[in-house]
């Protein structure tokens, strides 16, 4: 028989009334009996007393003996999460900067007390890729894992290349609809499928890899040049983080737009869609697909997670006992599309081959090999505007 789970609840946003909504439906054996919110005067669709602003009505009541974590703020949740597990309670988050940032800590933490922090819905809101790398790729070789792991650019590009809105009335109607924020830079820059990466990469290969050491590079500098090449040579643009294994003993990541053609599974993932493919040495080329943003589909991730607690389930890192065989490198080469202006550029990136190259008063561009260390050297001229980056498939 399952166990009783008393839950106290960390945020109650868009997530957290997307769990609540699940969770009034099924007849579970758990309760909800507090909640702390950052905004006490806002209004709420449940009764006053289970909300507080006080953490310590959670974390110090021995009757909760689970914490589900949902705001936004990394570091308060950080602390929050490292108080509860060391209390004895188990946690599940939805905080992929947090998880991504700490996550070698906060495992030790889990080993040494014998609780359990689980994140499914961290990464690509209802597609179950932590659980399948935990569990179904557990023994398995896995030669790369990448895909579309962020909801909010991929609307953006769907509405710019499906119905050829420009970039900025796309990322309005985003906002809007409440899939990016005011402040946009952690979608659209890259940051957000950056620490959905680390992630992933921990389960797939055993590696803690902070997300500043992975390059991140996202569509916040594309201009109707690039949108106008894409639909010419027939491929659509996707921002694409990929984990991939190299010379059988290291590993790469990176985050980076890619245009893709029609014979890529990607090229069909729309909107607030997420698409994961996952590619292995035994089970071939398998690919998820499911929505990756909103309260409900967020929601019932976290569901997953809470309901998993009931039989004390925990991730058992089991990559990580091998992860001696394996290193972080950077040093790898990629076929990229980059539109400049000055040309120095050119000359400080070191190319080893250059297939294409166009050249006219208000447009250039040039095609070529690329070696991912000298993409990460030159960043900050790669970040300028004028300058527009993506890899070619």
């Amino acid at each position: 028989m399952s166990k009783k789970l008393t839950l106290g609840m960390f945020g109650f946003g868009v997530v957290g009334q997307g769990l609540y909504d699940i969770i009034k439906t099924k007849n579970l054996n758990l309760e909800i009996k507090k909640f702390v919110i950052k905004n006490a005067d806002k209004k709420r669709s449940l009764p006053a007393e289970l909300f507080t602003t006080d953490p310590a009505a959670i974390l110090d009541d021995p009757e909760i003996n689970t914490v589900v974590e949902l705001i936004d703020d990394a570091e308060a949740a950080y602390q929050f999460t490292v108080t509860a597990l060391k209390s004895g309670k188990n946690v599940v988050s939805a905080n992929k900067k947090m998880i991504a940032t700490h996550l070698e800590e906060l495992t030790e933490i889990q080993q040494q007390t014998g609780t359990s922090l689980l994140y499914e819905g961290a990464v690509c809101g209802s597609i179950p890729i932590i659980r399948n790398l935990e569990e179904y790729y557990d023994n398995e070789l896995l030669h790369s894992v990448s895909g579309i792991f962020n909801g909010s650019s991929n609307y953006i590009l769907s509405k710019i290349f499906n119905e050829n809105q420009s970039y900025d009335t796309a990322l309005k109607k985003a906002q809007e609809l409440g899939f990016a924020e005011t402040d946009p830079t952690l979608d659209v820059g890259g940051y957000d499928p950056k620490y959905k990466l680390a992630i992933v990469a921990s389960h797939a290969y055993g590696l803690y890899i902070k997300p500043d050491n992975i390059l991140n590079i996202g569509i916040d500098k594309l201009d109707q040049q690039d949108i106008r090449f894409a639909k010419e040579k027939g491929y659509k643009l996707k921002l694409v983080p990929l984990a991939k294994e190299i010379n059988n003993a290291q590993v790469v990541l990176y985050v980076l737009p890619k245009f893709i053609g029609k014979d890529n599974m990607l090229y069909n993932v729309e909107n607030e869609n997420n698409g994961v493919l996952v590619k292995a040495a035994f089970a071939d080329e398998q690919f998820f697909y499911g929505k990756g943003a909103g309260g409900h589909p967020t929601g019932s991730a976290v569901l997953s997670d809470i309901t998993a607690l009931r039989y004390d389930y925990r991730y058992e890192y089991k990559k990580h006992l091998e992860a001696q065989e394996l290193s972080y490198s950077t040093d790898y080469e990629l076929n990229i599309y980059l539109r400049y202006e000055d040309d120095v550029l050119i000359n400080k990136l070191n190319f080893s081959s250059i297939s294409e190259r166009y050249y006219a008063d208000n447009f250039k561009y040039v095609i070529g090999k690329i070696n991912l260390k000298h993409i990460i050297t030159h960043l900050n001229d790669i970040k300028k505007d004028g300058v527009f980056i993506a890899e070619i498939a």
